[in-house]
């Protein structure tokens, strides 16, 4: 813009005086407009010619690959805490399996204030292990041995890199189904049986209870997770048996029980 111009458009303009006496000076505003540019067909032609990763056919592949490398709801890349004990704020990856749901940190500190905070010298069993977040846990509180059994080939080496990380001398992984690998246990082989089976398998559930109870030796807790409230009623399993205590966190259920005649 000429520099004549330009003084022209931005010298003040003065009104009459209004009402009261005084003038009002406005600049008027000046807008700059990008000029608008057109492609022809053969220019577009061309430029896909040149890059061949702007054509549609290239933009919609790469999209379906990131659809397809994106995790899943759920599936992120996260870590679970220990949150006492020997290892206490120690962050352990876990991978992002279906299905893998690891016992939230405020149902871990709930049920570890329950059984006491230390779990010196007890014997404890993981049943479903999964991201491994009780039997860690346990590890870490002073238990002289975890028994970790999990079926997911691929949550098992991450378990045993965790346990190499943490150096768990204490800590025994299997890669086993767990019902078949319970069934072959020796009764009252555990002081503490943790029980979190995929939610949503009622009959995975009760037959989980049925081979744990006799696992638990006198004066042990059992410790079941599941998306519906534990009833007794309907658990044959668990005749003789209390729930000592119970919560809910979110979808989650979680019950201590232990013998009648050891309260």
């Amino acid at each position: 813009m000429p520099a004549s111009v330009h003084a022209n458009c931005c010298k003040p303009i003065t009104f009459s005086p209004g009402p009261r006496g005084s003038s009002r000076r406005l600049y008027p505003r000046i807008t700059h407009h990008a000029p608008r540019t057109s492609m022809s067909r053969s220019s577009i032609t061309r430029t896909l010619e040149r890059n061949p990763e702007r054509s549609p056919e290239r933009t919609s592949e790469r999209a379906s690959k990131v659809r397809e490398a994106a995790p899943s709801r759920g599936g992120k890349a996260h870590s679970i805490r220990i949150i006492g004990g020997d290892w206490k704020r120690t962050p352990l990856p876990v991978l992002s399996l279906d299905g893998l749901r690891p016992t939230p940190d405020r149902v871990r500190e709930t049920l570890f204030n329950w059984l006491g905070q230390s779990l010196d010298g007890l014997r404890c069993l993981d049943l479903f292990a999964g991201s491994g977040a009780l039997g860690f846990e346990a590890a870490s509180r002073g238990a002289v041995r975890v028994l970790m059994v999990e079926r997911s080939g691929r949550a098992v080496a991450q378990l045993k890199a965790n346990q190499t990380r943490l150096a768990a001398k204490n800590i025994e992984i299997v890669e086993a189904d767990a019902l078949r690998l319970a069934a072959g246990l020796a009764p009252n082989s555990f002081d503490v049986v943790f029980l979190d089976p995929p939610f949503g398998d009622t009959a995975m559930l009760q037959r989980a209870i049925e081979l744990a109870v006799p696992l638990v030796s006198p004066g042990g807790a059992l410790y079941v997770e599941s998306g519906d409230p534990v009833d007794l009623a309907q658990t044959p399993a668990l005749a003789g048996w209390a729930i000592t205590r119970e919560g809910k966190a979110g979808a989650v259920r979680y019950h201590l029980l232990r013998r009648e005649n050891e309260e």
